[in-house]
């Protein structure tokens, strides 16, 4: 049931959308109920703007948090850029842990003003900041770590940015999805929390979130820019 699930999960999670950005239009349901296809729209402005951007507001266990963090091997003397940074909470846990400098990136503005109030609670606004922009606008030349959770399509379409702008050697973890030809150096599975994990359906009008009770595997994957990028990979 578990794997099924996932398998929905992904497979829906991988359509494709028209708008470039990254945030997302989320509703809870209770535990166990059924997705149900809609043809309402959004009533509000903002719901409207959310529904077309690129990738939903999902956010990562805390536990998977950390795998990342730990997967990157982060560091004090690193600069830790989180490309669709939703509540901030990857750069907010590796300025806490590892004295990290970070920068969010984010489209949404409410997960902007989330993510500024989460720092301050953690007293780590010395250190991280957030920027309300489309992330393929955003100069990412300083990052010795990249951190990703978006949608295939966009991973790819966001690759040839990585190589053109970060610096050989720099890592690179991305959340559940893959970079298409550009194989990872590792892989790494997670069980998140057994309850209140996230499983991501759309309707014809926004995404919806059911909440079951089983646990879900994540998957997590690294690479290391390379001196020299493969003709194949540009």
């Amino acid at each position: 049931m578990i794997q099924l699930r996932h398998a929905i999960w992904l497979l829906v999670a991988s359509v494709s959308l028209i708008e470039v950005g990254i945030a997302g239009c989320t509703q809870k349901v209770e535990k166990n109920a059924k997705a149900t296809k809609t043809s309402g729209q959004p009533q509000t402005e903002e719901q409207k703007i959310k529904c077309q951007l690129d990738a939903p507001y999902l956010p990562t266990p805390e536990n998977v948090v950390e795998e990342i963090l730990k997967l990157a091997n982060v560091n004090k003397g690193d600069i830790l850029y989180d490309l669709g940074s939703g509540d901030g909470r990857v750069v907010i846990a590796a300025a806490q842990k590892f004295g990290t400098q970070g920068v969010g990136v984010e489209l949404d503005p409410q997960r902007i003003q989330e993510a500024n109030e989460n720092a301050q609670k953690a007293g780590v606004t010395n250190r991280v900041r957030f920027l309300q922009q489309n992330l393929f606008q955003t100069d990412i030349s300083k990052a010795t770590v990249v951190t990703l959770y978006l949608l295939p399509e966009v991973n790819l379409k966001l690759r040839p940015k990585l190589f053109r702008q970060l610096k050989p050697g720099t890592r690179i973890v991305s959340h559940e999805f893959d970079m298409g030809g550009w194989k990872p150096q590792r892989v790494v599975k997670v069980l998140g929390p057994k309850q209140g994990e996230n499983f991501l359906y759309r309707d014809e009008s926004c995404y919806t979130i059911l909440l079951p009770d089983e646990q879900r595997e994540h998957t997590l994957y690294f690479w290391v820019v390379p001196k020299n990028i493969p003709n194949s990979l540009r």
